[in-house]
């Protein structure tokens, strides 16, 4: 097995681009191709590039696959160390900053470039923006954003849930409540102020075991299924956030099994976004990540099926890899220790 691979990070976040190496992935569409993704002959790739000794726990990428149709210039599955996602705005950034340098899609040397994207989520925009040739910034142009459900109190539902809720040394989730919206996957916000944390570095570890217990508490609550497709349903991730000023907010993003986003999560900071327009908010949202960076998010339009943001933020290539997995190696495709 050789795979190859172009990587970049996002915001801080990593996101690791088969170029090379990926088996057929059956389906007519990419949210099809998604399910068909977890046999075992295909998900043996997303493993080695993901898990150590190769990866890490937060690892993150993507498959490219043929879009759904002619409409859209690529399609692509993201997968992290747990499996498959909806949705990724980072990733989608650094993808159109992949296929601005790489030729793949033919960008102005000056100005915008919309570079579309079929995701399991739907169909959202790279817009590439280029000054001599480099590229700037890329504005991610997600799908409808909405609300779900407001003030979902977590501690009867944690008292459901029994010891996968639970927080040991850490405070319980009694009092605590949270809003969940759609950005293409299903979020919960909760301000970090509420356990009496920030969403700063310092915390990482208690808000991983926090993100954990309420997306523990929140399983099969109806604020986590998808109003028309089941199989984008489940919290998601998790956002702990910070108010740092009028339109500024930092958060942590802990998402899958315990993951830590080190961008400020683009899908993320759509479903953000939506919560905040839902209460007035008509400016630019400054959305910090835990390691400093920012994207600046805004409502473009509004739709009968959610408001659709649209997210800035820039990626860089960081390496190019060719991986492959000795037939002898007893670990095989990795290991996992968190």
């Amino acid at each position: 097995m050789q795979i190859h691979t172009v990587d970049y990070h996002t915001g801080g976040e990593p996101f690791r681009i088969v170029t090379a190496g990926t088996p057929d992935i059956p389906g007519g569409t990419v949210l099809e191709r998604r399910e068909a993704a977890r046999a075992p002959e295909i998900d043996a790739v997303r493993r080695l590039l993901c898990h150590e000794p190769r990866g890490h726990a937060d690892m993150y990428g993507c498959f490219l696959v043929p879009p759904d149709d002619d409409g859209a210039h690529l399609g692509v599955l993201f997968w992290h160390k747990d499996g498959y996602s909806t949705a990724c705005g980072h990733g989608t950034i650094a993808l159109g900053v992949h296929a601005a340098d790489t030729g793949l899609v033919e960008t102005a040397p000056d100005g915008e470039t919309d570079v579309v994207v079929d995701v399991p989520s739907g169909r959202v925009t790279a817009r590439v923006r280029r000054s001599a040739g480099r590229v700037e910034a890329v504005t991610f142009r997600n799908v409808p954003s909405y609300v779900l459900a407001r003030d979902v109190e977590l501690g009867p539902l944690a008292a459901a849930a029994g010891p996968a809720s639970s927080v040991p040394g850490l405070p319980g989730l009694a009092g605590v409540t949270a809003d969940v919206s759609y950005g293409g996957a299903i979020y919960a916000s909760v301000p970090a102020a509420a356990f009496g944390l920030g969403a700063t570095p310092e915390h990482l570890t208690a808000l991983i075991a926090l993100g954990r217990a309420v997306k523990a508490a929140l399983a099969g609550h109806p604020a986590a299924r998808h109003p028309e497709d089941e199989r984008l349903s489940g919290i998601y991730g998790v956002i702990f956030y910070d108010e740092l000023g009028p339109g500024h907010q930092r958060n942590v993003t802990v998402f899958a099994d315990g993951e830590v986003d080190r961008s400020p999560c683009g899908s993320g900071t759509a479903a953000r976004l939506a919560l905040l327009h839902a209460d007035g908010f008509t400016g630019t949202l400054v959305h910090d990540g835990v390691v400093g960076a920012s994207f600046r998010a805004r409502v473009a339009e509004e739709t009968e099926a959610g408001m659709i943001p649209e997210i800035e933020g820039m990626a860089y290539r960081t390496g190019e890899h060719r991986f492959t997995l000795d037939p002898r190696d007893p670990l095989g495709t990795g290991f996992t220790l968190r």
